[in-house]
C-alpha cells in the first residue's frame, strides 16, 4: 500500500498531519507539556520502543516543534525542548484532552489534571466563541476560501475569483 505524502498537499491541516498525526507523535508532545525532556523519560512515560520514539523525536525536531539541545549536566548527552511551535499547538492539545476526559475517560473521570499553577484552579481549552464573546456551534460557520485557495477550493467554496471571497 503506497502511502499518501501529506507534507506535498496544499492544505495546512493535511501538512499539519504529516507532522502530527502519526499517534505517538502527539504523546510525545504531551510529555513534552508535562516536562519531560530526555531520552530515556519519554520511553519510560511512553512505554514505546526506542526506535519509534528515536523517529517521533527526530521528525518533530526536524519540523521544528522540539530542539534538541546539550544537557546541561553530565551523563546525559541531549534534551529536547519545545520551541515556539511546539508551544504553540498548546491549545490544540487542551482541545484533544478535553474531548478526550469527555468522551474516553473511565467511569472514574480524567487520569490528569492540569491546573494553574498560582490559583489551583482547572485549566480549560476555551470554547469556541462568536464576535461577541457567544458559544459558536458549528452550524453557525461560513467557509470561504483562503488567500492561499487555489482555483478548485474558490470553486468548492463559492467563489471562482481570485479576491476576498465574498
Amino acid at each position: 500500500m503506497v502511502r499518501t505524502d501529506f507534507s506535498r498537499m496544499r492544505c495546512p491541516v493535511a501538512r499539519s498531519m504529516e507532522v502530527l498525526g502519526e499517534r505517538w507523535a502527539i504523546l510525545v508532545l504531551r510529555e513534552a507539556y508535562y516536562g519531560t525532556t530526555r531520552f530515556d523519560d519519554f520511553l519510560r512515560h511512553l512505554g514505546i520502543a526506542s526506535n519509534i520514539l528515536s523517529a517521533r523525536l527526530g521528525k518533530l525536531v526536524e519540523h521544528g516543534v522540539l530542539d534538541r539541545v546539550p544537557a546541561p549536566e553530565k551523563g546525559v548527552r541531549h534534551e529536547y525542548r519545545l520551541t515556539e511551535k511546539g508551544r504553540d499547538f498548546f491549545p490544540a492539545y487542551l482541545a484533544l484532552k478535553r474531548w478526550g476526559d469527555r468522551w474516553m475517560a473511565g467511569p472514574e473521570g480524567p487520569v490528569i489534571r492540569l491546573v494553574e499553577a498560582d490559583t489551583g484552579r482547572e485549566v480549560a481549552a476555551p470554547p469556541l466563541l462568536d464576535s461577541t464573546g457567544k458559544p459558536l456551534a458549528l452550524e453557525n460557520l461560513r467557509v470561504l476560501p483562503g488567500p492561499g485557495a487555489g482555483r478548485a477550493i474558490r470553486q468548492r467554496f463559492g467563489t471562482d475569483r481570485f479576491g476576498d471571497g465574498e
